[in-house]
Order: structure tokens, then C-alpha cells, then sequence
């Protein structure tokens, strides 16, 4: 088996976590997969993976290694597409990363209509609330709630999002609006936070920064329940903008405070190569940045 072929086995036992599981994937046989990954260590000198009776893990040579096998692999196929002449037809495999909500509200669309407008185009997706680093987990597209840093990244914005303070209008029919930021202490609020006792909101922007220090009545590790919480009239939440745009427009929340928002967040579309980036991946981008730009709640 020759070396190419060896790393696209490799990569295969990464992804899939499984020398069977690799070997259904690649139409192999285990044993093939087996002899494969070990000549690849053995020509390298270095043990890539870690077996047990029950789970396959990577070593630390093997993290570093499947990033590179990953950016060999996809320039080789790339390449070969290039002679061949289909360039500029997006073809193979894309693996777009998203913070979880987002990524299930808007990316997750756009992703399905991708794939039905390009149907020789399949695709991963990685959805979760952290910064996922493009190259060592091998994605290709990022989508970005943050204010960026200098980096060899290409990011393109397509909108912004606010951290806006809501509450279902029952709830502000029952206990009233807050008119300051001042007025939360007093009533019952609930925190997306990891803190379980106290909870620190910052409003206003350059000189008029404030924040405000409050015991909230529910804290929740996870934004969609304090939605719900809020939705069910429990009480104020502080969530971003678009992760409550449906409740909003259906008359289920109510946004209050908004003179005192601090500066919107930035929603940018990243991806490492530039315009040397795949058909498939300058094909993404482009349909994705269109679509997003189009969206509500992203203002």
C-alpha cells in the first residue's frame, strides 16, 4: 500500500474511531486496515494511535499527524481535480464548524440547501459553543460570533448580533419593565452562566459602561432553557439577539433595556486558505455568506 493510501486509512480509523468501523467505510477488511496504519508507524517511528479491547485514541503524535495527513490528502485531490479540469466544480468533502445554536438555526439550512444545489459535495458539521481550530480538527469553514483577531484566517462578516434582555409580555404585565440596568435586582431573572450564586451583566458602551451584580431566581448551563424560562413567564434572561428572533416575532418575548446594550458582536464566516481555498470550500463560502447577510436577527 503506498504512502497516500496509508494516510487515507489512518485518517479513516481517526474519524471513525474504529479499525472495523474504518474497514466498513473504506470497503477493507480489518486486517488490511490493521497492516496499513502499522506500516505507517513503523515507517514514521512513532505510535499514531492508542488501542484498547473497546476504543481507539490518538496519540499526541497522531493529533499533530491527522491535521497533516488531512492538508495532504485534500491538496492531493485538489490537485487532481485541477488536471483534470473541474476546478471550478465543487466536489468532495466539507466540514464547517458554528457555535451550537447558530449552527443549528442558520448553518444547518444553509448546509442542506448546499448539498441539494451540489450534489457531488458531502459534508460534516461541527456545532459547539467553543473556538474550534480549523486545521487541527480538520474543518474547512468556520462561522464566528466574536470580535476576530489578526490571524492568517480570511473572515468575512455578514451581520452582527446584539445581547439583548427579554422577558415574556405577561411577565412584564405582572411585574412591570425595567427602565435601567439598575432595576434588575429587583426582579427575578434568569442567568445563562456558569456561576451558581452571583451573575455580573455588563451594559453601555465606552464611558457609560455599567454592570450590574445580581443573585438571578434559575442559573442554566445552556441558552435554550433560559428561552424557555423566559418564554414561560419566569422571568428576564440576557440572551444574543438572533437566538430568540422566532419568539420575538410570534409575541413570546419582548425585548427591554436596549438603549442600554452594549456594543453588537460581530458574525463573520472564516476560512484558512484565501482564494487558493478548494471549489468546494470558495463555493460554500460564498453560498453561505450570501444567505446569512439575507437572514434576520443578525442585526
Amino acid at each position: 500500500m503506498d504512502r497516500l493510501e496509508s494516510m487515507r486509512v489512518f485518517v479513516a480509523v481517526a474519524e471513525t474511531g474504529g479499525f472495523a468501523a474504518a474497514a466498513r467505510r473504506l470497503a477493507m477488511s480489518p486486517a488490511a486496515v490493521t497492516r496499513a496504519v502499522a506500516a505507517l508507524e513503523a515507517r514514521i517511528g512513532a505510535r499514531l494511535l492508542t488501542r484498547t479491547t473497546r476504543v481507539v485514541r490518538l496519540t499526541e503524535a497522531g493529533t499533530r499527524f491527522l491535521a497533516d495527513c488531512r492538508r495532504i490528502l485534500s491538496e492531493v485531490e485538489e490537485a487532481e481535480r485541477s488536471a483534470a479540469g473541474s476546478h471550478a466544480e465543487p466536489r468532495g468533502h466539507i466540514a464547517i464548524t458554528a457555535p451550537y445554536m447558530f449552527g443549528r438555526m442558520y448553518v444547518a439550512p444553509v448546509v442542506l440547501d448546499f448539498l441539494a444545489a451540489h450534489p457531488h459535495v458531502t459534508a460534516r458539521t461541527l456545532f459547539a459553543d467553543r473556538i474550534v481550530d480549523l486545521l487541527e480538527e480538520g474543518m474547512d469553514v468556520a462561522v464566528r460570533i466574536a470580535h476576530l483577531p489578526d490571524s492568517t484566517l480570511t473572515a468575512i462578516r455578514v451581520g452582527s448580533v446584539r445581547r439583548v434582555v427579554c422577558a415574556s409580555p405577561e411577565f412584564l404585565a405582572q411585574h412591570g419593565t425595567p427602565r435601567t440596568p439598575a432595576d434588575l435586582s429587583r426582579f427575578p431573572t434568569i442567568a445563562f452562566s456558569q456561576d451558581a450564586t452571583r451573575v455580573r451583566w455588563t451594559f453601555g458602551r465606552g464611558r457609560k459602561v455599567q454592570t450590574v451584580t445580581f443573585e438571578p431566581l434559575l442559573t442554566v448551563n445552556t441558552s435554550d432553557v433560559a428561552i424557555a424560562a423566559a418564554v414561560a413567564g419566569r422571568g428576564l434572561t440576557r440572551v444574543l439577539s438572533y437566538m430568540i428572533g422566532p419568539e420575538v416575532r410570534a409575541g413570546r418575548l419582548k425585548i427591554v433595556l436596549s438603549e442600554f446594550e452594549p456594543p453588537p458582536l460581530p458574525v463573520s464566516v472564516v476560512h484558512p486558505e484565501g482564494r487558493r481555498a478548494a471549489a468546494k470550500v470558495r463555493a460554500f463560502v460564498d453560498f453561505a455568506v450570501e444567505r446569512l447577510r439575507a437572514a434576520r436577527w443578525l442585526c
